[in-house]
């Protein structure tokens, strides 16, 4: 099926926008999805640390210095933080909780995802080594080359499709983020609401399940361009993702460095500028891949655009809000 990748991921990906088109119901598979994934990923380490070494060395190490490798290898394991961070910061905007409420929720959620992350990403190094896999192939990944050796047939075709499935719940939270913030800054045909709205009054018409179908369109649009572009190629697109990701780090990192310097904490200061510095290692180092210097202009396109509508809109004061307003119940009972 190899030849037919880019048919295949335009055509997850129609499927991916089609269930947004339903909501908390569309997600709701996309969530199912992502259990399925972590069923058959333990399932395929069980297996492989039961198996005998296996010896499948692909191609030769880039470096025989191991603190040179661990510099190499940081953006890659830097894109975990991606994962961690969502989950907690999409609890934050719940609007059925109050402060103290997503407080709590948020770091429960945020210590067991971590938990999860944690037990997989060292669960499979534990597992590379004892199989004695090597650098992979270009057209394969260490993953993959993990479940073909340490498991049978079945459980490595079943864990590379859940892997699929994954990436498209990946994607789907991109749906719902994404159309969701142009929600937020379209201007309202209602007096009194979204004062600080900076977009066209279209991008916040909605469905019936709440979605922005206007957002949603342009979204598939523009991923389905960045997929033609990457050739369906997951690294390449991995790596476009994570660096405009690591863009928005670097400057909230920056943005709580100076809070926690102007309330005179300096115990999060530390923290914050040690954060920083390590997204800003990230950065400099993905910056030698073409992918990288093409998501950093696609980066600042969006970021001028709504620069250019903000300021054609008259500047207005608290678009900071605007998403938290969006999300907040249209009945103050419920």
């Amino acid at each position: 099926m190899a030849p037919h990748r880019l048919w295949l991921a335009l055509g997850l990906l129609t499927l991916v926008a089609l269930l947004m088109q339903f909501g908390h119901l569309g997600r709701a598979v996309f969530a199912v999805l992502t259990l399925v994934f972590l069923v058959i990923g333990a399932t395929v380490l069980i297996q492989a640390l039961g198996d005998s070494a296996a010896a499948v060395i692909s191609e030769p190490a880039l470096t025989k210095s191991a603190p040179l490798a661990v510099i190499l290898a940081f953006p890659v394991a830097m894109a975990l933080a991606t994962g961690v961070e969502a989950p907690s910061s999409a609890i934050a905007q719940l609007p059925q909780l109050d402060d103290a409420g997503r407080r709590a929720f948020g770091r429960w959620a945020l210590w067991l995802t971590l938990g999860i992350v944690g037990v997989l990403t060292i669960g499979l190094a534990v597992a590379a080594v004892h199989l004695q896999i090597g650098v992979p192939r270009e057209d394969a990944t260490l993953v993959a080359n993990i479940a073909r050796a340490g498991s049978s047939g079945s459980v490595f075709a079943a864990f590379q499709g859940a892997t699929a499935l994954l990436l498209l719940s990946a994607a789907s939270s991109s749906f719902q983020a994404g159309p969701g913030l142009l929600k937020a800054l379209a201007r309202s045909t209602t007096p009194g609401e979204a004062l600080h709205g900076v977009l066209p009054v279209a991008l916040g018409r909605m469905n019936k399940h709440h979605v922005p179908l206007v957002g949603v369109a342009i979204f598939f649009v523009l991923s389905a361009a960045v997929v033609i572009a990457g050739g369906a190629e997951d690294q390449e697109l991995v790596l476009f993702y994570a660096v405009a990701v690591f863009v928005s780090f670097l400057m909230g990192l920056t943005a709580m460095s100076y809070f926690a310097y102007r309330e005179r904490h300096f115990g999060w200061l530390i923290l914050n500028v040690s954060a920083a510095i390590a997204v800003a290692f990230t950065l400099v180092a993905n910056l030698f891949r073409p992918a990288a210097i093409g998501s950093l202009g696609a980066t600042a396109i969006v970021a001028g655009g709504l620069y250019v509508a903000w300021v054609r809109a008259g500047r207005p004061r608290g678009a900071s809000h605007a998403l938290a307003e969006a999300e907040a119940p249209e009945d103050p009972t419920v």
